[in-house]
């Protein structure tokens, strides 16, 4: 049997098999969470009424499944912008059109609670990687879909969450506001109270990237992370992934009901 070659363009078989995610077309659902560490995934796909792993490349491992009667997946992607590039795409070249990110964050709002979620409606483009697809003016902003589907999901199971304006950073200290080992740049040393101002909520590291490839590529894509950190209480505390869980599962199943049914959405924002 002649080995199957693969293209140093796409980085995929003939078949389309995708060399990070070890899927091709027809292989996972069209509705995929996606959080960043590997072991959430497993979290995740705990909750599902049937479960399998698929595939584990490097940092990212595939679950399939069902979730009250729907097929699902769950792929972590690693921390940050690149590593999500990676994985969109390779989702988006399957033929995975609804994505959901689950993570966490640290918020910058004194208000707002460890252990709350937050779903971010647009995102401050503070990474790198979206800037080789796009000028930096471009906006990046959740599928509406989505979105409504998390509010909806949290509204119906009573759990706590914000919706508001997420700043992405590339960078987990000196790019989020963190001084570093006495070193902290003077275009970095007002962030924190520049984004308050500007009434953003919380710094993660992916959903500006995902959200300007969604918007690009036609995909549904949406964020919600759970709050580790306060930055204006110096909280830290690895606090409400099983709610973030919660609500990105539940959020998959209002997908399906909303794909099929193209009923109006009951939470707007």
């Amino acid at each position: 049997m002649a080995k199957k070659k693969t293209s140093a363009t796409t980085v995929s078989t003939d078949e389309g098999l995708q060399y990070h995610i070890k899927a091709k077309p027809g292989d996972l659902p069209n509705v995929v969470i996606m959080p960043g560490d590997p072991k959430r995934v497993v979290k995740i796909a705990k909750n599902w009424d049937k479960r399998e792993k698929f595939a584990e490349y490097r940092q990212f491992v595939t679950y399939k499944g069902q979730f009250k009667g729907e097929e699902i997946a769950a792929i972590s992607s690693g921390i940050g912008p690149s590593a999500c590039e990676i994985v969109l795409a390779e989702l988006n070249n399957v033929g995975v059109s609804n994505i959901i990110r689950v993570g966490s964050c640290g918020t910058i709002k004194k208000d707002i609670e460890i252990g709350e979620l937050i779903i971010s409606e647009a995102a401050v483009r503070l990474e790198d990687t979206s800037n080789h697809y796009v000028m930096k003016e471009f906006p990046a902003f959740a599928s509406r879909m989505v979105t409504s589907s998390l509010i909806q999901a949290c509204e119906e199971n009573n759990l706590p969450y914000h919706v508001g304006i997420t700043a992405s950073s590339s960078s987990f200290y000196v790019g989020q506001g963190r001084e570093y080992m006495n070193y902290l740049p003077s275009h970095r040393s007002n962030l924190v109270e520049d984004l308050q101002k500007a009434n953003v909520l919380n710094f993660e590291m992916e959903s500006s990237l995902m959200f300007v490839l969604g918007s690009l590529f036609n995909l549904n894509v949406g964020a919600i992370c759970a709050v580790y950190a306060n930055r204006v209480t110096d909280e830290f505390e690895v606090k409400g992934e099983k709610i973030a869980i919660k609500a990105a599962n539940e959020a998959a199943k209002i997908i399906y009901d909303e794909l099929k049914e193209k009923k109006n959405w009951k939470y707007w924002y």
